[in-house]
Formats: C-alpha cells, structure tokens, sequence
C-alpha cells in the first residue's frame, strides 16, 4: 500500500505542516507547562526552535518578552499555529 498518501489530495505530513508554518505566529508548549508565542524563524530535525518577538507565558500570565529565543528541542511538548496571539495576549 505504499504511495497511498500521494493520491489523497490535501494529505499533509508533519513535515510539510512544519515547513509551512516557518514565518508564521506560533505557540510552543514545553514539557514544564510554560508557553512561549512568536514568531517561528526555523527549527532543524532534533526539534530545535529559533523565534522572534518572542513571549514567555506562565500559567497564562505574561512574564517576559525577547526579542529572538532559542528552544532546545527536546523541551518541546508541541508546536501550535495561533490567530492573532501577538496581537491579543493571552
């Protein structure tokens, strides 16, 4: 059943998501629970994260800003586009 994905149109791989969503707004969840939204620069094969105008969320609460963040990839729990989280905050 190999090939089975290309006949399917619109089938999208996680990869292909990943790629997608470079320059876009993003949430990253880490395994701690803290949230950091930005903007996703680009990330690599182990996960590994580089944002700009980057916000560091705990327990919703806004606690930092950096302008440009780096996550090492084994501390990410998942990668979230988001609508309008810059703009609006929480």
């Amino acid at each position: 059943m190999s090939g089975t994905g290309e006949k399917l149109s619109g089938t999208k791989t996680p990869a292909d998501f990943l790629k997608s969503i470079r320059g876009r707004p993003v949430v990253v969840k880490l395994n701690s629970g803290v949230d950091y939204r930005g903007i996703l620069a680009c990330l690599d094969g182990y996960m590994n994260i580089a944002m700009e105008q980057t916000e560091e969320y705990v327990n919703g609460q806004l606690k930092n800003k950096y302008g440009d963040a780096f996550i090492r990839g084994n501390n990410v729990l998942y990668i979230s586009t988001s609508k309008g989280t810059l703009a609006e905050g929480a």
